[in-house]
């Protein structure tokens, strides 16, 4: 119900009709009433829920299981239920009601800041039994006025501070309330403020180890008006009974810049309530996105275990990392392998998204699960419910890259998908032309001059740059093949003058491996030869793109000609039998539209010399700036 007039009409009717009803029932009815009240809005609210279990998780999680979060969060709600019950009872409130259930600890330390006759800043959170707070500080014998913000329902405003004002409360509206408030200070007097829910202006201040916002109003007007600043606690122990712990005044000494003393002021304060919401958890109001205006975020990537896979998601956080900067906003990446109990609990997740804990292995669970992280990056269908359940209970923005398996692609705040894997169309996915990599101009230059310094390699040659891969589940990288790309190497290196660069890759059968290290073998123009699985060179890749004009490729990996095609080089790929539909549909596209060349392997040759004498204007891949676009939208 979005209609506020509609709101604030039903609002008073309902009032005004259950009220009586519920100062007639016995107190503990009442408040039994008010529990259920709270788990209706804990099973039904879906949205705030969600949002109270996130903020929870981010306090708790890393002490508490799944289902002690969840315990939490309900408990959260039947106080809130019981606090919302007390707002019906507010004329059934007096001395004699606060006498029998109110226990009040540290009344003294209020009264003594009253002999300073500066006045009295009671400061306090959005916690604990809120209407009875007000009213409770309005009757322990001293003037006592309340900060409150109206709510835009002005029925239901006048109703409540109708009943409010019968009950001893003095009410300050901050909107435009500022002067009164100078007012009850001159006059020793006390009033009531928040330091919490900054909104969008108030300073950052590390909140449970987070920066979140908090208003520095409470702060400024003590510091000003030399006003004594006391924390407030309320938390209820069972039922109607409430207990109020008053603490120990703050300090306001500190240097002659008022901001550097409001900021560490504030530290202090949210020091103090910290320890109180830790051992009072259900009394504090989880529903407001308490952490949204942080200049910190973490970036969770999931791996599969894949490299391509790992790469792809490397090259997300990049590119998110990049548009959170432009926000003024820091980030950290952290990546943890995520390994499930067998195939079949994988499968199940996939298809029915509901528990982590049944089916991760016991330390990837606790590992994903005790991780606060406000964007989760997965690529791969098989971390697509894993992804879906993390990004919901941490209220994180979810990426995927790849199908999300049979997940709605809806489930996920974007969705980027290869072109080659047929994708869907939808607001939040994305379509790129090749796979995602970390391959940029400023990265592979970087990693050229740490190849040309390690090995003596000569920038002003040109070199060929050969990109060896390995078996697939249809794709054979035969013999009969690597010999005759061997043979056309060799014929082509001579017709050109060009110097080789040949890495070869994990997935390198060993008898290929062999024929390339006889083949090449004492030919003068080979001036690197990386064979993977013997001694790999971390930037052999990146180096070898930077350093050669001419890119040749094996066919069958997608992430290896993507990252050839990013370096913005000539690329030569052969034909081959066995390749899927997936990596043909993949292929053909990119030679369709000059990002790569393509022949067979006997021409290999012809078709290069041919290129490379034209010198054609080379494309360039727009996925990154496309994924930006859409990161920009979401983040």
């Amino acid at each position: 119900m979005k209609n506020p007039f509609l709101i604030d009409y039903l609002g008073c009717i309902l009032f005004k009709v259950f009220g009586p009803f519920l100062r007639a029932m016995p107190l503990n009815l009442s408040f039994f009433l008010g529990r259920r009240l709270g788990d209706f809005f804990y099973y039904f609210d879906s949205k705030h829920k969600a949002i109270a279990y996130a903020n929870i998780k981010k306090v708790f999680g890393s002490i508490a299981s799944p289902a002690g979060l969840s315990r939490l969060t309900r408990d959260f709600y039947q106080s809130f239920g019981q606090s919302i019950i007390e707002v019906f009872l507010i004329p059934l409130i007096d001395q004699d009601y606060i006498d029998k259930y109110i226990t009040i600890e540290g009344k003294e330390r209020v009264l003594e800041a009253f002999k300073k006759k500066k006045g009295v800043i009671l400061v306090s959170v959005h916690a604990g039994s809120w209407e009875l707070a007000n009213i409770i500080s309005s009757n322990l014998g001293f003037p006592f006025s309340m900060f409150i913000r109206q709510q835009g329902l002005p029925r239901l405003n006048k109703l409540l501070n109708g009943y409010r004002k019968q009950r001893g409360c003095r009410i300050i509206s901050r909107e435009g309330g500022l002067k009164e408030a100078i007012e009850a200070l001159n006059n020793n007097e006390a009033i009531g403020m928040t330091v919490d829910q900054g909104g969008s202006t108030g300073l950052l201040i590390d909140f449970f180890g987070f920066p979140a916002s908090i208003p520095k109003g409470a702060v400024k007007l003590a510091l000003r008006h030399k006003a004594v600043l006391i924390p407030i606690f309320f938390a209820r122990i069972n039922g109607p009974k409430i207990k109020v712990w008053s603490g120990e005044e703050i300090s306001l000494s500190g240097s002659q810049d008022e901001s550097v003393d409001i900021r560490s002021i504030l530290r202090k304060a949210i020091a103090i309530f910290e320890n109180f919401i830790f051992n009072n958890p259900k009394e504090y109001l989880w529903t407001y996105k308490i952490w949204k205006h942080s200049n910190k975020k973490k970036i969770l990537i999931l791996n599969d275990g894949r490299t391509g896979h790992l790469r792809q998601s490397e090259a997300v956080a990049r590119l998110a990392q990049e548009v959170l900067s432009r926000q003024d906003i820091e980030s950290e990446v952290e990546m943890v392998e995520v390994s499930f109990k067998n195939n079949f609990r994988r499968i199940l997740l996939n298809l029915f998204p509901v528990s982590l804990e049944k089916s991760l292995s016991p330390d990837s669970f606790n590992k994903v699960f005790g991780i606060s992280a406000d964007i989760i990056i997965s690529a791969g269908s098989s971390l697509s419910g894993v992804n879906f359940l993390l990004s919901r209970d941490n209220l994180s923005k979810s990426i995927v890259v790849m199908r999300p398996a049979l997940l709605g692609l809806n489930k996920f705040n974007l969705v980027i998908v290869p072109r080659h894997d047929l994708p869907a169309r939808g607001k939040n996915v994305v379509v790129t032309d090749a796979a995602l990599n970390l391959i940029d101009e400023e990265s592979i230059g970087l990693e050229s001059k740490k190849l040309s310094a390690s090995k003596g390699l000569n920038k002003g040659r040109l070199y060929m740059a050969v990109l060896v891969g390995g078996n697939s589940k249809r794709f054979n990288l035969s013999p009969v093949l690597i010999l005759r790309l061997m043979e056309e190497l060799k014929s082509l290196s001579r017709s050109l003058n060009a110097d080789i660069l040949l890495t070869t890759s994990r997935r390198t059968p060993k008898e290929a491996e062999e024929i390339i290290k006889r083949e090449l073998k004492g030919f003068d123009a080979v001036k690197l030869m990386v064979i993977a699985n013997e001694a790999n060179i971390p930037e052999a890749v990146g180096g070898m793109l930077g350093l050669s004009d001419i890119i040749i490729s094996t066919p069958e990996s997608i992430s290896m000609i993507s990252e050839a095609v990013s370096s913005r080089k000539y690329v030569f790929v052969f034909n081959a039998p066995g390749l899927s539909l997936k990596h043909e549909r993949f292929l053909k596209y990119l030679a369709e539209r000059k990002y790569i060349y393509r022949d067979e392997i006997g021409n290999l040759g012809n078709m290069i010399k041919g290129v490379w004498a034209a010198k054609p204007v080379l494309p360039s891949l727009r996925d990154s700036q496309l994924v930006s676009q859409a990161l920009n939208k979401i983040l």
